[in-house]
C-alpha cells in the first residue's frame, strides 16, 4: 500500500536540502544546456533544478535517474513547492534574517558532520563555508517561507481518539514494527591538554605574531604554519562572516578589531589563533587567521578515563547520576538535563555509542568509553535507564506513536486537498 507515514508537507530532509542547495551542479560539474521545464506564478523551474533533484532522489533511493516516470513525479514535487512559495508570498508570510541565518548554520553543521570535517565540505563544493552561507541565503529564505506556511495551514490539525482507533484498525498490518529502544543518560568529558603542550603552542603562535608585526607576510606564514586545513591554503582567509559563525572566543576577538588590525594570541577550544581583520561591513566581518592546534597526548586521555571511573564509583556508591552529570558533564545539550539523552532507537546510536550500550542491563553504568560528538572526541560513562525490546505496535503500549501516525495520515490527506486548491487558484504550466 501507499506509504502514509511520511509527512509530505515536510518532505525534504535536512540532508537532502543541503545537497540540493549546496550541490547546485557541483556534484556533477559538467555544463548543462538549461531550459525552463515549468512556470509557477512568477517563478520558473529549470532543467538543472529537475536534474539536481533527480540525481539526489536516485542516489538516496537507488533507482534509475533516467526513468521518465521519475522525472515527472519529481517535477510535480517541484511545482508543488513553487505553488506553496507563491501562496506564502501572496499571504505575506514572513521570516526574519535571524531565522534564516540560524537555519543555514544548522544545515551547514549537519553536512559537515556527514562528511566529517569542514575542510572536506569546502573541498567538495569548491568554496569556503562562509561563502556557501551567503550564496544560498535566498534559497534558505524561500524554504523557510514554505515551511512556515505549511505549519500554519497543517500544524493545527489534530486527531480524536476515535480517529486514532479507526486508523489503527484500518492500517495495523502496514504499520512498521517498533525497533528496540533505550533510555540513556551520560556524563561526557573531553581530555584536557597538558600545560606543557599549551605553553609550547602559545609560544609558537606568539613568535609567529611577533614576526608578522615585524614585517612578515601574513599569507606566507598562514600557508606555512596554520593548522586549519580549510583556510591555510588560502592564506588564512575565512571570507565574510556574521555573528554566530565562529566559536565565542574567536568571534569576540574578531569583532573587536578594526580593519587591518591584528589580535593578540587568542585561545579557543580549537587552539591558539592569530587574527587579522581585513574588512568590516556593519555586523559582517572579513577576517583571516593562523591556527596552532592543541594536540592531546595519551596521558591526557588516561587522566580523563581515570576521572570518569571515579564518577562511576561515586554513582554506584549512591550519588545521583543526574547530579554528577549536571556538575561534570561537558555535553552542553544534555548536562542541564542531568545527562539525559531521551529515548533512542538502536538505529539512532552511533557505532561507538551502540557498542557501549548493547551489553548494559537496566540500571547499569558503563566503563568509560571513547565517543565522537560534533565538537570532537571525548570519553563518557553511560547509564542505561530502560531497554524496550522490538515489538509490533499495540494501542495499549504505543498509543502516542500510533496517534502520531494517524495525525500525519490526516495531514497528508489535507495537504493533497490543499495542493489541489492551489493548482486551481495559482497559474502554473509544465513545459517538459
Amino acid at each position: 500500500m501507499k506509504n502514509f507515514f511520511f509527512d509530505v508537507s515536510l518532505a525534504r530532509t535536512a540532508l537532502l536540502l543541503l545537497f540540493f542547495l549546496l550541490g547546485n551542479g557541483r556534484l556533477h560539474p559538467q555544463q548543462l544546456i538549461d531550459k525552463v521545464v515549468a512556470v509557477v506564478g512568477s517563478e520558473a523551474i529549470f532543467l538543472s533544478d529537475l536534474q539536481n533533484r533527480t540525481q539526489i532522489y536516485a542516489l538516496q533511493n537507488q533507482v534509475d535517474p533516467k526513468s521518465p516516470d521519475l522525472q515527472k513525479k519529481l517535477l510535480d514535487g517541484l511545482i508543488n513547492e513553487k505553488l506553496i512559495l507563491a501562496k506564502a508570498i501572496e499571504d505575506s508570510v514572513a521570516v526574519t534574517d535571524d531565522e534564516v541565518q540560524q537555519q543555514l548554520d544548522e544545515r551547514i553543521k549537519e553536512i559537515i558532520q556527514q562528511y566529517g570535517s569542514e575542510a572536506r565540505v569546502e573541498e567538495l563544493y569548491g568554496m569556503p563555508v562562509n561563502r556557501m552561507k551567503r550564496e544560498f541565503r535566498e534559497e534558505m529564505k524561500k524554504e523557510l517561507l514554505k515551511t512556515k506556511l505549511q505549519r500554519l495551514k497543517l500544524g493545527v490539525i489534530t486527531v480524536s481518539r476515535r480517529e486514532v482507533e479507526e486508523f489503527f484498525e484500518g492500517y495495523r498490518d502496514s504499520l512498521p514494527p517498533v525497533s528496540e529502544e533505550v533510555e540513556v543518560s551520560h556524563v561526557y568529558v573531553t581530555p584536557k591538554v597538558s600545560p606543557e603542550v599549551k605553553q609550547g603552542a602559545y609560544q609558537k603562535a606568539k613568535a609567529i605574531l611577533d614576526s608578522i608585526k615585524a614585517g612578515g607576510d601574513f599569507t606566507t606564514f598562514a600557508k606555512r604554519y596554520s593548522e586549519d586545513p580549510g583556510s591555510s591554503s588560502h592564506g588564512g582567509d575565512l571570507g565574510w562572516a556574521r555573528r554566530g559563525d565562529f566559536v565565542k572566543e574567536f568571534e569576540e576577538a574578531a569583532f573587536s578589531l578594526k580593519p587591518n588590525q591584528f589580535s593578540d594570541v587568542v585561545e579557543t577550544p580549537l587552539g591558539y589563533h592569530i587574527i587579522q581583520l581585513l574588512d568590516r561591513r556593519g555586523e559582517a566581518v572579513h577576517p583571516r587567521q593562523i591556527l596552532i592546534k592543541l594536540e592531546r597526548r595519551q596521558a591526557d586521555d588516561d587522566s580523563t578515563i581515570a576521572f570518569l571511573k571515579q564518577l562511576k564509583a561515586r554513582a554506584q556508591a549512591g550519588e545521583s547520576f543526574s547530579d554528577l552529570a549536571k556538575k561534570y558533564s561537558e555535553d552542553e545539550e544534555s548536562a542541564s538535563l542531568g545527562g539525559e539523552l531521551g529515548t533512542l532507537t538502536i538505529e539512532q546510536l552511533q557505532p561507538d555509542f551502540l557498542a557501549t550500550v548493547k551489553s548494559l542491563s537496566p540500571g547499569e553504568i558503563s566503563e568509560p568509553a571513547k565517543v565522537t560528538l560534533s565538537k570532537g572526541y571525548g570519553y563518557h560513562i553511560v547509564l542505561l535507564r530502560k531497554r524496550t525490546p522490538a515489538h509490533k505496535l499495540s494501542l495499549s503500549e504505543d498509543w502516542k506513536r500510533i496517534e502520531q501516525f494517524a495525525t500525519v495520515f490526516k495531514r497528508n490527506k489535507e495537504y493533497t486537498k490543499w495542493l489541489d486548491e492551489l493548482r486551481k487558484s495559482i497559474y502554473w504550466e509544465p513545459r517538459l
